[in-house]
């Protein structure tokens, strides 16, 4: 038998040998969940004594762990925008940087009347994070996500309903804008799609790698593929006004800026930095 200190102490230097980031952190986390405690549980009961099945509970969430598994899908959580995620293979876990992506989304809505039915569109939706958000964040809206995934709109439909948003968003299955006719029209397109290029596919993670799903990182040779179809379509999808807004890797704003300059019906690009001073996401607004 062992103690939670004693417990903690020995997931730790686990973990650091495994080259796991942030040991202590990950076996507080995975501690917790085998014990179904908090980390300020956890602390609170040092001395007591870890149960044998929870032990071997442990043990194997920590095997997983130093194999690479994901934290998040091993605990099958992840907080996005304060709220509670379920993750797990089927869907891209989503990023902190990705919140970028859905404050400068109420930014552009509260310019528009909120005494009419806002409307809006994601593309790529995976865990429903962005779209889930939206529907918390902002009154009087309407909103449509898509997914190629059947897999992963089970899981963000799954995610809405636990949010209690589920009645507030159309989950759509689809490639990018293909599900919808010209002429229907919204005020606001926004994507965080795979824009990892073949270089950067082949320096990724292991975790990321091994774990998460490739089709929702991978965009083409030079990254920049999902772009050019958006940027080349989103005009007839939007209405006069509208705004897009498009999630964008390292390095990748200067050309997607050229894009949205190049397609002639939007305005001038605008860039917003994260908190890294990466600029992250990239918006224009359909010209009147």
């Amino acid at each position: 038998m062992m103690t939670i200190l004693e417990a903690l102490n020995w997931v730790t230097d686990y973990l650091k040998e495994s080259r796991i980031e942030n040991p202590r952190l990950n076996g507080e986390l995975l501690l917790a969940h085998s014990m179904h405690l908090s980390r300020e549980q956890l602390y609170i009961r040092l001395n007591h004594q870890v149960r044998e099945d929870e032990r071997k509970a442990l043990e194997e969430l920590v095997r997983r762990r130093a194999s690479g598994e994901p934290l998040q899908y091993i605990l099958g959580r992840q907080e996005f925008w304060s709220i509670q995620l379920k993750v797990d293979p089927r869907v891209l876990i989503p990023r902190p940087e990705t919140e970028h992506l859905v404050e400068e989304a109420i930014r552009s809505l509260s310019k528009i009347s909120s005494q009419k039915k806002r409307s809006v569109l994601e593309l790529g939706t995976g865990s429903g994070a962005i779209a889930i958000s939206l529907a918390k964040e902002v009154k009087n809206i309407i909103l449509v996500a898509t997914d190629l995934s059947c897999e992963a709109l089970r899981v963000a439909r799954e995610n809405a309903m636990k949010a209690s948003v589920s009645d507030q968003i159309r989950f759509v299955r689809g490639d990018l804008l293909t599900p919808f006719h010209m002429g229907v029209n919204f005020d606001l397109i926004l994507s965080n799609p795979p824009y990892l290029s073949d270089a950067d596919m082949g320096q990724i993670s292991r975790e990321v790698r091994d774990h998460e799903p490739l089709l929702a990182l991978r965009g083409g040779k030079n990254g920049l593929e999902f772009y050019q179809k958006l940027i080349s379509q989103g005009p007839s999808y939007l209405k006069k006004g509208g705004w897009i807004l498009l999630e964008v890797g390292y390095g990748q704003a200067g050309r997607v800026c050229e894009m949205i300059e190049a397609e002639g019906r939007f305005g001038q690009p605008e860039t917003v930095k994260d908190l890294s001073g990466i600029e992250r996401v990239v918006k224009a607004q359909r010209k009147e």
